[in-house]
């Protein structure tokens, strides 16, 4: 098993989300966005100036901030 943040994810790299970290607004907010525990998630990209990211879950392309993807662990193995 290997937990890590969504933010050191190389980009076409997937992984199942196991933990959403932060104060409970944000959590909120990423979990309404679709990102929750036991979701495949795939970093497809970073933009040009390294933030946001663009990633695909659950059949759609969104978009975070370099700090929400930090509060995202992931574990690799099971995204494999």
């Amino acid at each position: 098993m290997s937990i890590i943040t969504v933010e050191q994810l190389p980009p076409g790299s997937s992984g199942i989300v196991s933990e959403i970290q932060g104060e409970t607004a944000i959590r909120r907010r990423l979990m309404e966005m679709g990102i929750l525990p036991g979701s495949k998630l795939t970093l497809v990209k970073w933009a040009p100036l390294g933030d946001p990211a663009e990633c695909q879950i659950r059949g759609y392309k969104l978009s975070l901030r370099r700090a929400e993807a930090a509060l995202i662990t992931v574990d690799t193995k099971k995204g494999e």
